[in-house]
């Protein structure tokens, strides 16, 4: 079922949203959105200012405020796109080392249950609150999207190296939750497409301390992981629905 080929020549989605937009991933994929003739573009943040700082309601960019770890936020920005909702969601979130300095473990031997909770809490939880409640607002007459950065270590068959224990939990439970949610929203979307994506590895702040180790030319520029990004989810149908893609098109085992 991989999809490896030429983005198909759809049209963009009139409105859709970014959780996530002023990380690396999430603000090319609002600036390659808008350049692809999206009508508006939701970006969410801590700090509620969208990308290249702007902030009027009037323009294709529509800033908002959310927290992964405050439901509330992620509610109240539901809200604010009741009246014009996106066709297309993506969860741009994710953390790899936390704001500590802690990063993946490499033995079960440093697994800390605080910090194994913050990292499910930001990897897993949150994404699964911006699913609730941004899930039901997506048109049922028509396609619509809903996607999440995963990850490949991720996948339960393919690894073969262990360690990384927190991160890789966490983006286990929430390719799981994305089959989870692809098979109910079948039920009364049926055009819709729940998928995951794992970007590879992008130079962002999340990669920045094991990019030393990386082979020439594995690391990619944020600005061409999104426009691979989207080029899956153009290709994407809903028998695609509740799987995990690369950014070639090909399926992350589960």
């Amino acid at each position: 079922m991989d999809i490896v080929g030429k983005p198909k020549p759809r049209p963009a989605p009139e409105t859709a949203a970014v959780f996530g937009s002023s990380g690396g991933i999430g603000a090319a994929l609002c600036d390659a959105l808008l350049r692809g003739g999206c009508r508006i573009v939701y970006a969410g943040s801590r700090s509620g200012t969208g990308p290249s700082g702007s902030d009027n309601p009037r323009s294709a960019i529509r800033p908002f405020r959310f927290d992964l770890t405050d439901e509330d936020s992620i509610a109240a920005a539901a809200a604010e796109m009741k009246g014009d909702p996106p066709e297309l969601v993506i969860a741009a979130t994710g953390i790899l080392t936390l704001s500590d300095g802690t990063g993946p473990e490499r033995t079960y031997k440093r697994i800390d249950p605080a910090a194994m909770a913050e990292v499910l809490a930001l990897n897993t939880i949150g994404p699964a609150m911006i699913a609730k409640h941004m899930m039901p607002l997506m048109p049922r007459d028509r396609r619509s999207v809903f996607a999440a950065l995963s990850a490949r270590v991720g996948s339960i068959s393919d690894n073969g190296l262990g360690g990384w224990h927190s991160y890789r939990a966490s983006k286990a439970a929430l390719n799981m939750l994305i089959k989870n949610f692809a098979l109910e929203m079948a039920r009364t979307h049926k055009d819709s497409v729940v998928a995951g994506l794992h970007p590879g590895t992008v130079d962002s702040a999340l990669s920045q301390p094991f990019q030393s180790n990386l082979p020439d030319g594995q690391l990619m520029q944020p600005g061409a992981a999104a426009e691979n990004l989207l080029g899956v989810l153009a290709q994407l149908e809903p028998q695609h629905s509740g799987h995990v893609f690369d950014f070639a098109g090909k399926i992350v085992p589960a």
